[in-house]
């Protein structure tokens, strides 16, 4: 009992004195930035969203072409809103994943909720911080889908370049407002003047509506807060409506499922609720609400015209599709329109390194293409490499980004093989026709390539590309471009120094290595953007590898007639540098039909069977030879040319030394 006793009063002792004496906790519920921040959602102080009706809520997305100063931008107003403390550590704080980190480009588009005091009214303004990179193109045109305005960020060293056209025509075609930032003032060669006349002349903003700012140094950052608030409209809905929710993006968490981040177009969401999936029609109760800060932070509730995320209990990846529309139980509404689907520019083969791996593989593959949804799958299998699937990308980096992800967060190694494109074939065969159904087939795959006397025409896809160059590199661009089969369709005159150029590009052209080239010939000042412009007509051939007469499926590529030879010569001398020397001779053969059009042989090896005979007649010396060559020619009709899978891998992947 004694014992007891002194343990109770130790406990009390370490109690707090209730009483007027005692501090407050933490800030009053309608100012949440005066408190310091934890990086966990629980135990947090919850929010009053109630505070915040929809005339004082703004939406906005921040785009730019790469390394313009996006997330530096974003950093700072989550600064001066009080969001997150001024420390000298605050670089990328948006861009969490680590692929973001080392690469120093955002992958994900991030948002975060800040609280601002403008004119004596507290705002909630809610940030989305976008890729500027053209393969994640479709991250913007998501988040777009939240936003009523943007931020234009340009800087005012390199001024307008490819993705900067492209991302205003993305905000412009969705009728949002745009407020144009020239950033990096504070840069020795900044020429501001010059950007502004560019935009004038561009998108026809007036140069007077340009805030020119300095994100590193924070010069003139409040301005661009103060902008958002006049320029920006809030959203067009009502907390009186039912609830409708856009899920604009998602992600996997171990220990409470799926998180999904919403926007509301209507109506309230709360803890407890019972709500719909318009896409699976099912049923679940909302576990967590909260706004992010830019780390999860539990609310009370969401209101009509706040984004924020969701947590209900969705255990499997596949229930939270993007672009689904979220109602209350027994209160159905019409389903938002969603987001129309991102299109695969490049496709690659992805197989376990083991195939015991395959269904860990195959479930890290279903949480990362949850988090990254314009990522396509099918499944596939190969001779040489057993079963696995063929991925679908929308870009090169964007298949790098993915693949160094799955290693990173998921711990899985793969091959990868050479990216593809996916052409098209329009049949003439009756039996064909009747066999797929249609008349006009995808080919993703080499093996399933019709033969020509089937087809009426193959069609390759094609892209228009948007090229930003100074004008001394033209000439070396343009020929550039005419050896990719390019088509020029415009060419204009930014200003006296910059020329914007417009070519239509077969897709397979530019797909692997066209953008390291155009950097190398411009110096690294030349920027390249480009959009899906439908398919053409083209010469397409099938283009085999032989093995001492044998086809090698997994070697066979679609490639355009004029370039079949230097790509055949050059698969060729990298198999003769891989394949293992064998005891009779191998021919490796490039064949277009039975059209040998590019030959390495691969000496066997030889054992001197001369060393013996010193001196003596020279027939002799040809009988042992001969006796030799018959060998050697009996060995080869029998042996059989096993490719070690390790060169499969080797001549699979993409060239990184060209």
């Amino acid at each position: 009992m004694a014992l007891a006793g002194r343990a109770a009063l130790r406990w009390g002792a370490r109690l707090p004195s209730p009483g007027p004496a005692a501090a407050p906790l933490c800030r009053p519920a309608w100012l949440p930035a005066a408190c310091g921040r934890s990086y966990s959602s629980r135990g947090k102080e919850e929010i009053d969203m109630s505070a915040y009706p929809v005339e004082s809520i703004r939406n906005f997305s921040i785009i730019a072409h790469v390394d313009h100063g996006k997330s530096t931008l974003a950093d700072r107003l989550l600064e001066i809103t009080g969001t997150i403390s001024k420390t000298d550590r605050n670089k990328q704080v948006l861009d969490k994943l680590q692929v973001e980190r080392e690469r120093g480009i955002t992958v994900k588009a991030q948002s975060a909720s800040l609280f601002y005091n403008h004119e004596g009214i507290n705002y909630l303004l809610n940030l989305i911080d976008t890729p500027g990179h053209v393969d994640f193109s479709y991250e913007v045109s998501r988040s777009l889908s939240a936003c009523q305005g943007v931020i234009l960020v340009v800087d005012a060293n390199e001024g307008i370049q490819a993705q900067t056209v492209a991302n205003f025509y993305l905000a412009f075609e969705a009728q949002l407002s745009i407020i144009p930032v020239i950033n990096k003032i504070d840069l020795k060669n900044a020429d501001p003047e010059r950007v502004e006349k560019q935009i004038e002349k561009l998108f026809d903003i007036p140069t007077d509506e340009c805030v020119r700012i300095s994100a590193k140094q924070g010069t003139n950052v409040e301005k661009v807060l103060q902008k958002v608030i006049e320029k920006i409209p809030p959203p067009q809905c009502n907390t009186a409506d039912p609830l409708k929710a856009l899920v604009f993006d998602s992600t996997f968490d171990h220990y409470r499922g799926v998180v999904a981040n919403i926007a509301l177009f209507g109506g309230e969401i709360a803890k407890g609720h019972k709500i719909v999936s318009a896409h699976t029609k099912k049923r679940y109760e909302v576990n967590e609400v909260g706004i992010l800060t830019p780390n999860e932070q539990p609310t009370h509730k969401l209101y009509a015209g706040q984004v924020g995320y969701l947590i209900a209990g969705m255990k499997e990846v596949t229930e939270a599709q993007i672009g689904d529309t979220l109602f209350l139980y027994k209160q159905p509404v019409e389903p938002l329109p969603g987001f129309k689907s991102a299109k695969p520019m490049v496709f690659a083969g992805m197989y376990p390194i083991d195939q015991t791996e395959y269904n860990n593989l195959k479930s890290a593959l279903e949480r990362l293409t949850l988090n990254d949804s314009s990522v396509t799958v099918h499944r596939d299998s190969s001779l040489a490499l057993g079963a696995g699937w063929r991925l679908g990308f929308l870009g090169l980096l964007h298949m790098e980004v993915f693949n160094q992800r799955l290693e990173q967060e998921y711990n899985m190694s793969v091959i990868l093989t050479a990216p593809t494109v996916p052409y098209k074939a329009v049949l003439s065969s009756a039996k064909l026709i009747k066999e797929y159904g249609k008349d006009q087939i995808t080919i993703i795959n080499p093996a399933q390539f019709p033969d020509k006397l089937s087809v009426s025409e193959y069609l390759e896809p094609t892209v228009l590309g948007t090229i930003v160059t100074p004008h001394e590199y033209i000439g070396k661009i343009i020929t550039l471009c005419q050896d990719r089969r390019a088509v020029q369709k415009d060419l204009l005159y930014i200003d006296e120094n910059r020329v914007m150029l417009k070519y239509l590009f077969p897709l397979n052209e530019i797909v692997v290595d066209f953008y390291d080239a155009l950097k190398s010939l411009s110096s690294g000042y030349a920027s390249f953007d480009y959009e899906d412009a439908g398919y053409q007509s083209a010469d397409l051939i099938k283009m085999d590898i032989l093995l001492n007469g044998n086809p090698v499926e997994e070697l066979a590529t679609i490639i355009h007639k004029d370039k079949a030879y230097a790509a055949g010569k050059l698969l060729c001398e990298r198999l003769k540098e891989t394949i293992p020397r064998q005891l009779f001779e191998i021919a490796i053969q490039a064949a277009i039909g039975k059209k040998i059009i590019a030959r390495e042989t691969l000496k066997p090896y030889r054992k001197n069977v001369v060393a013996k005979c010193y001196g003596g007649d020279i027939t002799r010396r040809m009988k042992l030879l001969r006796r030799q060559a018959e060998g050697k020619r009996l060995m080869r009709k029998i042996g059989n040319v096993e490719v070690p899978r390790d060169a499969f891998i080797r001549v699979l992947k993409r060239e990184t030394d060209k």
